[in-house]
């Protein structure tokens, strides 16, 4: 029966994902229909509000009827799944688990809909379609930490309802630039004299056994600090000062030897410099700084970890079993799912190092293949175009920025993520979200979505 289930998971999945992506793109075209120029003479005013409106209620539930189907998809799917993970346990303690997932999938966007109506039910259906995957693939490599990042999901996702409403309804949140920078920085620091190294960098804080990463906190707190200053800046002297402070977080990061989130701070910056001020010479100061950067992390002895990973992604198979080990693995863990994939639980994810992080998007592509793999990442190109749509309909500069700087955080991170993965860069040790292991990367994303679904709110009252 459990080989029966797993072949039938195998076509069968990658079929439903491919589905829910597709109207994670074609959501965008559903517009109301337009009245003829012809049409509007020939009807009074009041007649022409009327058959508007009309038109927009057809297409808000044509809309409602795509994402209903979302959310049947994310149901099946999860069902589907977890009940392999039964068969091959054969313990009740995996099927309760994924019940109480799915009622937490269920309950959850019962709750948000009847909050706020308005909110993007793309970004919320995305969002759950990519937890539910971390919850399924997580489950399949090690039981505890599945139970641990489902109570992390809770409890972050309950933490996090009131973000759109503060969003939406607290107008003074531009006015504590330095309240953000003061926290950031202090946070920063306290990470360079408190934190433990792991994996070469030096940016976890363990208590009790629970080990945080500030710096996932920090970003967020970075894009208010400089949308707030930013849309300030009146001229070149205090665009310097504001350039300074970014560079102080990036130098910190860099001394802590967090280079992937460095490297994110550093471009989500810049982007967020060229979109304030529309000069393209900004855009071409931070590439030059970038590579002289990149040349530096490459050459100083102090970042050595640095020049193993370039050395590995540039050819990893010379030295398979030392400094190659982490991208081979990879490789071969992608290479061997192919399009559909082993079927999940006969792949050998025990050979993929941080594999419930770093590299869980080569155990999903060994095991639900890399079709699912791709649509994974179109997924996430669906977030970053929603997020951009509600960036470009804000009028208010400072709520525009937080909007661009969070999508390029998101878009930045997931990039680095999978170009690490599938040697498309080197190896940056950042987190894929919501699919990765880990309570401080999941919360930072909930917070970022949710804020941004805040603007979104935002938008629609105003």
């Amino acid at each position: 029966m459990l080989d029966i289930m797993i072949i039938f998971a195998k076509y069968f999945t990658p079929i439903l994902v491919l589905i829910y992506t597709y109207i994670s793109f074609m959501v965008f075209g559903v517009k109301p229909k337009q009245l003829s120029e012809l049409t509007k003479s020939k009807i009074s005013p009041l007649e022409r509000k009327k058959r508007e409106r009309m038109n927009e209620i057809v297409s808000e539930r044509k809309k409602n009827r795509m994402f209903a189907m979302q959310y049947l998809i994310v149901y099946i799917f999860h069902c589907l799944y977890f009940y392999i993970l039964f068969l091959r346990d054969g313990s009740y303690a995996t099927i309760l688990l994924g019940i109480f997932e799915l009622l937490f999938l269920v309950i959850s966007t019962q709750i948000y809909n009847i909050v706020y109506e308005k909110i993007s039910r793309l970004l919320f259906n995305n969002m759950i379609m990519l937890m539910d995957i971390g919850f399924v693939i997580i489950a399949r490599l090690n039981y505890d930490m599945a139970i641990k990042q489902f109570i992390i999901i809770v409890v972050g996702t309950t933490l996090c309802l009131l973000i759109p409403l503060i969003i939406d309804k607290f107008n003074t949140i531009d006015k504590y630039d330095k309240i953000y920078a003061a926290v950031g920085l202090g946070m920063l620091v306290c990470v360079l004299f408190l934190a433990s190294e792991k994996f070469g960098a030096k940016n976890w804080i363990t208590i009790n056994n629970t080990s945080i990463q500030p710096s996932e906190f920090v970003k967020i707190i970075f894009v208010f600090c400089m949308a707030s200053m930013l849309t300030k800046a009146k001229n070149l002297k205090e665009l310097i000062g504001i350039s300074l402070l970014a560079a102080a977080h990036v130098i910190i990061l860099v001394v802590e030897k967090d280079l992937g989130a460095a490297l994110l701070f550093f471009i989500t910056y810049f982007v967020m410099l060229y979109i304030s001020q529309k000069n393209g010479l900004y855009m071409i100061l931070g590439s030059v700084m970038g590579i002289l950067a990149a040349f530096l992390a490459y050459n100083v002895p102090q970042f050595g970890h640095v020049r193993t990973r370039v050395i590995a992604w540039l050819d990893p198979w010379s030295n398979i079993d030392g400094a190659g080990y982490q991208v081979a693995q990879s490789l071969f863990a992608i290479g061997t799912g192919s399009w559909f994939g082993l079927g999940l639980t006969k792949g050998m994810p025990s050979k993929i190092p941080v594999r419930e992080s770093d590299f869980i998007f080569s155990v999903i592509c060994e095991e639900m293949g890399v079709i699912i793999g791709i649509m994974i990442i179109l997924i996430c190109l669906s977030n970053y175009i929603m997020f951009i749509n509600i960036a470009m309909q804000i009028k208010d500069a400072f709520y525009k920025l937080i909007a661009i700087g969070l999508s390029t955080m998101y878009i930045f991170q997931v990039l680095l993520t999978i170009g690490g993965v599938t040697k498309f860069i080197p190896s940056t040790g950042v987190t894929l979200p919501f699919v990765s292991y880990g309570g401080s990367s999941i919360i930072s994303t909930l917070i970022i979505f949710n804020v941004v679904q805040g603007l979104y709110v935002r938008k629609a009252s105003s």
